[in-house]
Formats: structure tokens, sequence, C-alpha cells
């Protein structure tokens, strides 16, 4: 099965599921080690938390994605898409998809921000969320 991890540095879980703009793309089954396949590469305006539900969006490839946080919008956004929303305080990619598969994930609570952001347009795209990170 197919698993997007979000992260800004390629090596690292992203903190905020719905800013994040690349994602390492692994294949994995459980009892084996996962495979990376290669990356998405977002453009500014088709960040999750902007992307509507009616329209083809790079991320629609993978069954689950794993982000560090993510708030109510992403989660039903992502589910609405027929891909499984994973938010972890593990940091190493390979341990969150191993996780995944032992039950064990270590659940990231939910942003500190009382707002989800899908109903932000595009406008608000560069504007930071209470400080929260990409």
């Amino acid at each position: 099965m197919k698993f997007a991890i979000g992260t800004q540095d390629y090596r690292s879980i992203a903190t905020h599921g719905g800013r994040t703009r690349r994602f390492l793309v692994f294949e994995a089954e459980a009892g084996g080690d996962p495979v990376e396949l290669g990356r998405i590469d977002l453009a500014e305006d088709e960040v999750l938390h902007l992307a509507g539900d009616g329209r083809p969006h790079p991320i629609d490839s993978v069954r689950v994605v794993i982000t560090g946080s993510s708030g109510q919008g992403f989660i039903d956004h992502m589910k609405r898409r027929g891909i499984e929303p994973v938010t972890t305080l593990e940091t190493d990619p390979v341990q969150a998809i191993r996780d995944y598969f032992a039950g064990t994930v270590k659940t990231a609570p939910p942003p500190e921000h009382p707002h989800d952001h899908h109903d932000h347009g595009p406008e608000d795209a560069p504007q930071e969320c209470h400080g929260a990170s990409a």
C-alpha cells in the first residue's frame, strides 16, 4: 500500500499536514521494509489546506497520509478523498509506517488553534496560523 509522509526536509515528519508542500511516498506492507518510491512537491495553491475535494490532486495515488498534526478539516478532507489520515508524534518516516502496521502509532494531539483551515481561500495561504509551522 502507498503512504505519503508530510515533510519539510525529506528526513523528518512535518508538523502541519494541511500546509505541508513536500511528501515522501513509500510502498509498504505489514512485516516488510518500507520502500521509498519518490516525492511529491506541491505548488503553493496545491497544499491540502487549500485543495478542493472536486479536483484531482497528486496525493490521490496514496492510501494513507501521515503527518505530525492536522485539524479536523484536513482529516475530513482526506477521508472524502478515500485517504486515511494519520497523525503521529514520531519524526522518522519509516518508523511511523512500521508503527502504523504494528498498531502503535504515537498519536499527535489536535493543533492548539481552535479553527480548521478548510474554509480559507488562496488569499490566506501565505499567512501563518497562530504560529503553527508548516
